[in-house]
């Protein structure tokens, strides 16, 4: 039985990386197409899913990292489809289920003090290579923080070129964490992330190359 838990439990893991995979794959797909790095509707929705799905592997590995990371991102994915106007075509009440979803989340491991306690003991939160993957992951999803100040600035959603140099350094110290955490989703899911951010960054310098020509 600990065996097949264990093993589901990756298995949630790494359908939750597959979707920031996909969403990732899609953007660059859609960014080749276009010749620059574009912010497509579909990369946000399935961001959403992932961050939500990833929130609860954190919480049933009792991450604190995972935990504080996925909470961080998910209201400004949220706001980047109200940006791109998809928001506000879903029902109301998918709308409140996906509010509901990560408050139910906290509420769950609040209700279970002892684990919260082990997760967010110093112990655990103040090693080297905790303070390492939490600042990993605080930059994977603040980020988002200057995603969300540079799409406010543009009236659009936006996916800036210091967003994806961002992205691959924190990627780097993720996948460094996870290596010291023997977990295979964090070492799996960076290390492929890391692949497309490089590449965004690329366009991103041909296109500012091109628009400086231009000028």
């Amino acid at each position: 039985m600990e065996f097949i838990s264990k093993y589901w439990l990756f298995g949630l893991g790494f359908f939750a990386q597959g979707l920031f995979g996909l969403r990732l794959l899609i953007q660059l797909f859609l960014s080749e197409k276009a010749g620059k790095s574009v912010s497509p509707t579909i990369f946000w929705q399935i961001s959403l899913l992932a961050s939500f799905l990833f929130l609860t592997y954190g919480v049933i590995r009792e991450d604190a990292v995972i935990i504080i990371g996925q909470s961080l991102s998910y209201l400004i994915y949220i706001r980047n489809l109200q940006l791109k106007g998809a928001w506000q075509t879903l029902k109301w009440f998918v709308r409140l289920i996906i509010f509901i979803l990560p408050i139910t989340a906290w509420l769950w491991i609040l209700n279970k003090p002892d684990s919260l306690q082990q997760a967010f003991s110093a112990s655990n939160m103040l090693s080297f290579w905790a303070i390492l993957g939490t600042c990993g992951m605080l930059m994977l999803n603040l980020r988002y923080l200057y995603q969300w100040y540079r799409s406010e600035k543009e009236k659009e959603s936006v996916l800036p070129f210091g967003f994806w140099v961002i992205s691959a350094v924190a990627s780097l110290i993720v996948v460094f964490y996870g290596y010291q955490k023997s977990d295979p989703v964090l070492i799996v899911s960076q290390g492929m992330g890391l692949v497309v951010y490089l590449r965004n960054c690329v366009l991103g310098l041909k296109d500012s190359s091109k628009q400086s020509k231009r000028n």
